[in-house]
């Protein structure tokens, strides 16, 4: 495992995160869960991403339940707020100084922690002022409940006003959480340009592209039963985009690159990402421990500048790349 450092800041982190957004509390049972946990530490992962939303704070305490026994200080937990959480309220949501700051208790007990290593505003709050939000998040530094702070989809402009922010009241905002891989690369053209100006780091979730960059989904097929392309409470709506023959064939193109490089379908997602150097690290899930295993040996991989090439010409044509695509929701969703 190799590992990089976090923005501006002097603290570093695994190239491999393991997440648990779609899989503790929901899609695994706890015994696996805590199998692929292990198996991530097995594997020198020492970053760890949840977030309070996920199966409705479940995935924070099985997370938690997992990592108990672990020594702190060799570890990154993060987790995040914003979205709806509990009974579902009408301030169990945003990121007002309410609801963060009764968010990062309920975070930390459940993870059984004193502090967090990030805590990122899962989605930007267009209800809130930003200054209220920033100076709760101010706060918690200061009060020791969280290291650094960062926030996830965040436009170019949204990073650069909180980014001020964040400097006049005396603290860090380190990184950002977007969707990044082959097939989506909305955050090139404004988010990462923007990043690298101001010492943000990327983390970028769903690097595999919901799975469908291993390659299993085959055009013309029908989807698989049980499947998560198949589950709606498990990402369905979001897999859908890229189920269609002309992604999929394009897809299918980068199996020689795959097997050229010496790599598997999921390990040259992973890899690819990992090439942007901007990307501090890429979160991948798993719903059994092999899997974990396999995924890790994507960092440290270099592509050489053909592969590179190769990879845009079997893909670069079904890519998503407009920067509009990164925005937040217009509401608190509440």
């Amino acid at each position: 495992m190799e590992f990089r450092y976090l923005g501006n800041s002097g603290v570093k982190i695994s190239e491999i995160t393991y997440g648990n957004w779609l899989t503790h509390g929901s899609q695994v049972e706890n015994d696996v869960a805590t199998a692929c946990v292990h198996a991530a530490l097995d594997a020198g992962i020492t970053t760890f991403d949840t977030a309070d939303v996920y199966a409705n704070t479940v995935a924070e305490t099985v997370l938690g339940r997992a990592l108990k026994d672990e020594r702190r200080e060799s570890l990154e937990i993060f987790t995040k707020v914003y979205f709806p959480t509990g009974p579902k309220g009408h301030n169990d949501t945003g990121l007002s100084r309410k609801h963060i700051m009764e968010s990062i208790n309920g975070s930390l007990r459940r993870l059984q922690t004193d502090y967090g290593g990030l805590y990122p505003a899962h989605r930007y709050d267009v209800e809130t002022p930003l200054e209220e939000t920033m100076q709760a998040f101010a706060d918690v530094v200061r009060s020791g409940k969280a290291l650094y702070i960062g926030d996830s989809e965040w436009s170019a402009g949204e990073l650069r006003a909180g980014h001020a922010l964040a400097a006049d009241l005396g603290f860090q905002l380190i990184s950002n959480q977007p969707q990044y891989s082959m097939l989506w690369r909305v955050i090139e053209e404004e988010v990462v340009p923007a990043s690298e100006d101001l010492g943000i780091s990327q983390i970028v979730w769903s690097p595999g592209a919901q799975g469908v960059l291993t390659g299993k989904d085959r055009p013309g097929a029908s989807v698989p039963a049980g499947s998560r392309a198949a589950d709606e409470k498990g990402g369905a709506d979001m897999i859908r985009r890229w189920l269609a023959d002309d992604v999929l064939t394009a897809v299918h193109r980068l199996l020689p690159v795959a097997e050229e490089a010496g790599l598997t379908m999921a390990q040259l997602a992973v890899a690819w990402v990992l090439q942007n150097r901007n990307v501090a690290s890429a979160i991948i899930g798993a719903s059994r421990p092999d899997q974990v295993a396999s995924n890790v040996g994507a960092s440290g991989v270099r592509l050489d500048a053909d592969t590179m090439a190769r990879i845009d010409g079997a893909v670069g044509a079904v890519a998503e790349r407009d920067p509009a695509r990164t925005r937040p929701p217009a509401a608190r969703l509440a």
